[in-house]
């Protein structure tokens, strides 16, 4: 972990090489002081390996939800900070809002009739593709949108569903953990696929 900026605006710019370097920001939830994290464990998704489980697949055959595109970025950051401790303040909303702007941040919007319940963001470059947060109204909201996602991955040909730092509820969602020299490996090569998350 490398302590590079306080309380600047990350560039599009910077972010995207931080990214192709495997460097992700996190802020500090009491100082606002941001942070550039590249663990020695990755969390990764294997994306080609993940089977959608039956109840997500009933909640789509049955419409209750349904999902969407960059709808609605500015309120998919917002509501995944909506948290009592969180590592998205202002200063890091306001920079992935310019770097949605700039096409490379986007957002999945899990809809329940005509509300927004959930839903989660990320970066992609080439044919990788890296989850950010993700948040929820209502129960297997946030779910939806990471299958929904998976499945929307696998069609564009993409390689790597990068999930940073690994927790009980992504373990569950299928990942695992690399070394950060395979990582580097399979990040280099994904983003060098000739992908793009939109036309």
């Amino acid at each position: 972990m490398i302590s590079v900026i306080l309380y600047d605006l990350l560039t599009p710019e910077f972010l995207l090489e931080a990214y192709k370097s495997s460097y992700f920001p996190m802020a500090e939830s009491e100082t606002g002081e941001i942070y550039m994290h590249s663990p020695e464990m990755r969390a990764i998704f294997p994306i080609y390996d993940i089977k959608t489980p039956k109840n997500i697949v009933k909640l789509a055959k049955k419409k209750i939800f349904r999902c969407t595109i960059n709808y609605d970025f500015g309120l998919v950051i917002k509501e995944c900070a909506r948290r009592k401790i969180t590592w998205i303040n202002d200063v890091i909303i306001e920079s992935y809002i310019n770097l949605h702007k700039a096409k490379h941040a986007h957002s999945v919007e899990t809809w329940k009739e005509n509300e927004i319940v959930g839903g989660l963001y990320g970066v992609s470059i080439g044919g990788a593709f890296f989850g950010e947060s993700m948040f929820n109204k209502v129960s297997d909201a946030s779910k939806f949108a990471f299958y929904f996602l998976v499945e929307y991955l696998r069609s564009r040909g993409f390689l790597l569903l990068d999930s940073q730092y690994i927790n009980e509820f992504t373990k569950n969602l299928g990942a695992i953990e690399v070394p950060k020299v395979i990582y580097l490996k399979i990040l280099e090569k994904a983003i060098n696929l000739p992908c793009s998350f939109v036309d």
